[in-house]
């Protein structure tokens, strides 16, 4: 029977493959097989549903996995495998210190955190705090965009990714993303953070945040030229 990585690997695209090394400069070139994301995930799909036992017994495998394609199965297997959030959060606390790239970070949707996002929010707190390696940073900052931009926003939350100081280039482009999507959807509250003078987010993100809500179709003419209007000086 072939193994896993086997199975992947029959399923490799190699244009693809080279067009995904330029995208994820932080992955060797040689670890990448060159699975299409909808492809991987139909195999994710079918590995969790007839093979579950080996699904299972791949996620507790010693980490991390030799590929990226095989880290990429290994996010989206958690979210499949995942019931309760105790369980997504042994799942995650074990991969995410090994994710080494922001699409393998992107992959990652657990449904089972929405079903107590109290527990969900502390856990956050504790992934984006100051010893937290760059993509667990990301990983938390994506997951409240994800899950508390809607009815369980609260303002305190903008001040949780507020005072995120790190330079890592993919934690602050999260960060940017996060205040894009806060600003469409949760305007009211987060534009005095875009008004204040002098800024209260360092000056790339303030202004990448602007740019990345400007280009939403949800934006009118007249919000995306208030919008311009707040950008700050480098």
């Amino acid at each position: 029977m072939p193994t896993i990585r086997e199975e992947l690997a029959a399923l490799a695209d190699p244009a693809y493959r080279d067009f995904q090394a330029r995208l994820v400069p932080t992955v060797e070139a040689g670890r990448i097989l060159g699975v299409r994301t909808p492809v991987l995930r139909r195999y994710a799909r079918e590995l969790a549903r007839r093979r579950p036992d080996e699904a299972r017994s791949f996620v507790a495998a010693h980490l991390p996995h030799a590929t990226y394609d095989e880290m990429n199965l290994h996010a989206e297997l958690i979210g499949l495998l995942a019931r309760t959030p105790e369980e997504a959060f042994c799942l995650l606390e074990a991969f995410l210190p090994h994710v080494d790239n922001w699409a393998t970070c992107d992959l990652i949707r657990v449904g089972a955190l929405g079903r107590d996002l109290d527990a969900t929010l502390e856990r956050i707190r504790s992934w984006v705090a100051p010893e937290s390696p760059e993509y667990v940073v990301r990983f938390g900052v994506t997951t409240l965009m994800s899950l508390f931009l809607g009815d369980a926003f609260e303002p305190s939350q903008l001040q949780l990714v507020a005072d995120i100081d790190r330079p890592e280039y993919y934690v602050n482009m999260a960060r940017a993303w996060y205040f894009s999507y806060a600003l469409i959807h949760q305007g009211e509250a987060t534009l005095p953070l875009f008004e204040a003078r002098p800024p209260r987010l360092d000056a790339w993100t303030h202004n990448k945040s602007l740019q990345k809500a400007r280009e939403s179709r949800r934006v009118t003419p007249e919000q995306r030229a208030y919008l311009q209007s707040l950008k700050v000086r480098a």
